[in-house]
């Protein structure tokens, strides 16, 4: 706690010392100056925090140099050295440097003071990186150990005359800061007035300051304005807790989605057990991983566009190892979806140790482009994640490219045509075969979609496919066999339940709910969400 007091104080002081507040104006003097480089560790530390709150040139002077471990002791004088000449801190005469001088030692917590003090010179010349962490560290402070010499820095730091330079995000911590200094202020009124303001802002921490202070609290009015900023509070934690797992829930959703489309095509729409459907998805994450490698090595200045040249290449090269499978295995067995199984489980073997040859064991890593990475921070404690918020917009934009193609495109006419009536379009003069290809080539393109999908929010390793091999056939099932807009359903579904349980039941309980619920569900309605109806069932 003392750490993080003269942690506070010293990033508070650096920014006093660059807003140019001389809090003490004072001449350096004899017994400052050897107080600070050679007295007692915290006496140090104090005579530091409030020269370099003052205006003194020399005060400063002697501050820089002592960063620079360039200060020397000599008889009761303090000396900055300077090559071979010493000048007197104090009085700025030249002194004939001895051989009885010695070096003010400079140890780590020292240094951390003084390196604070520095860095807060230039910290409103805009760096607003820097203003932003300087300000959090105050924030920090005020709140978990509130100093009274903290306030009148913070609300100088707040004067129409520093506010309208600092970032917005520093100036909302440094008002929270004032907000929670106020909470320890003598004044009711003001604790009142603080309390209030601290109402709005559903923070754990500003939860934990308030239960802090409604323990220690006497007076009545505050007291019971201290009570109803906790309540409103741990409302607004709660909302924000119930929104944060919703929006987990539809990220989750998102990601089923991604990876049941591709098998509501190869099995919803052509009847084939696609076991290896994972390891399609596996080759769409290892493509997007080479195109990073790609970018990387040759085209540095660009990869933060990585993702977009992957997309296709992710697309192109799971199609192409899912046309392979069909030309060479599966169209042998249409209509026997069985042995699509026992081949398709072969299949997947032989590409997960492909690939283990090929890439390793181990997982590889794959960045996250500049534009993907931070979040935004709603409702104080609620941040949703810019690669989770633009997978949800991928796997809408994918499912409408799919249903357009489906329903509206020539080769979505003969793909519906062959797997409801493969005779009858083969007579009409469809190449069936051909059909059965691009079918099965577009539903593992799309496997290979979110691969590249998924290698933005996890690992991406040989295994990667077996995590949601089951989690797809759940949702094809479940939403119904051969239907888009029940997959939809279904994907959505499952996150949201899946993501609601873990909140109130743990992860594995959750997982065990969500599967009895789906065996009771199919028990009751085999067709699943959305059954086939007339002539097509």
């Amino acid at each position: 706690m003392d750490a993080l007091r003269h942690s506070v104080l010293r990033l508070g002081l650096g920014l006093a010392f660059a807003c140019g507040l001389p809090l003490a104006a004072h001449a350096l003097t004899a017994p400052q100056a050897l107080e600070l480089a050679a007295g007692e560790a915290d006496e140090r530390v104090a005579q530091l925090l409030q020269l370099a709150a003052s205006d003194d040139a020399r005060a400063h002077a002697l501050i820089r140099a002592l960063s620079d471990e360039s200060v020397q002791v000599q008889n009761g004088q303090v000396l900055i050295v300077q090559g071979a000449e010493a000048i007197d801190a104090v009085s700025g005469a030249v002194v004939a440097l001895g051989d009885g001088a010695e070096e003010a030692v400079v140890n780590n917590r020292l240094r951390g003071a003084l390196d604070s003090a520095l860095a807060g010179m230039d910290l409103l010349q805009g760096d607003a990186a820097r203003q932003r962490e300087a300000a959090a560290i105050l924030q920090r402070g005020a709140f978990d150990d509130p100093t009274p010499a903290q306030l009148p820095l913070v609300e100088r730091a707040l004067s129409p005359e520093f506010s309208a330079r600092l970032d917005p995000a520093a100036r909302e911590s440094l008002q929270l800061a004032q907000a929670a200094l106020h909470l320890a202020s003598n004044d009711p009124a003001q604790r009142i007035a603080a309390a209030r303001k601290l109402a709005g802002v559903g923070q754990p921490i500003v939860k934990a300051l308030l239960s802090q202070r409604l323990e220690s609290e006497t007076d009545p009015a505050v007291k019971t304005a201290l009570s109803q900023a906790l309540s409103a509070v741990e409302r607004a934690l709660s909302t924000a807790s119930v929104l944060g797992q919703m929006f987990t829930g539809f990220s989750l959703g998102s990601i089923l989605l991604l990876a049941a489309l591709g098998l509501a095509i190869t099995y919803g729409l052509m009847g084939v057990i696609n076991m290896a459907h994972g390891e399609l998805i596996m080759i769409g994450a290892y493509a997007t991983y080479l195109v990073q490698l790609a970018f990387r090595q040759y085209l540095p200045g660009a990869f933060d566009w990585y993702l977009l040249a992957a997309l296709p290449l992710s697309f192109l090269a799971s199609a192409l190892v899912g046309a392979a499978m069909e030309r060479s295995v599966i169209r042998f067995l249409y209509g026997r979806p069985l042995e699509t199984l026992l081949a398709t489980w072969g299949i997947s073997l032989v590409l997960m140790q492909g690939v283990r040859s090929l890439f390793g064991a181990q997982n590889v890593g794959v960045e996250n482009p500049s534009w993907m990475s931070g979040g935004i921070t709603l409702l104080g404690s609620l941040t949703l994640p810019w690669n989770r918020i633009i997978i949800i917009g991928f796997a809408a934009a994918v499912l409408l490219a799919v249903a357009l193609l489906i329903g509206k495109t020539r080769l979505g006419l003969f793909v519906r045509g062959v797997t409801q009536n493969r005779p009858i379009a083969s007579c009409m003069g469809v190449n069936t075969a051909r059909i059965d290809t691009y079918a099965f080539a577009l539903g593992s393109g799309i496997a290979g979609l979110a691969g590249c999908a998924l290698s933005q929010v996890g690992n991406v390793g040989p295994d990667l496919g077996q995590n949601y091999i089951v989690d797809s056939f759940m949702v094809v099932v479940l939403g119904g066999v051969g239907q888009l807009a029940g997959t939809v359903y279904a994907a959505l579904g499952l996150g949201l339940l899946n993501k609601l349980l873990e909140g109130w039941a743990g992860a594995v309980l959750a997982k065990i709910a969500v599967l009895v619920f789906i065996i009771v569900f199919i028990q009751k309605r085999p067709q699943g969400i959305f059954a086939l109806k007339g002539r097509q069932a």
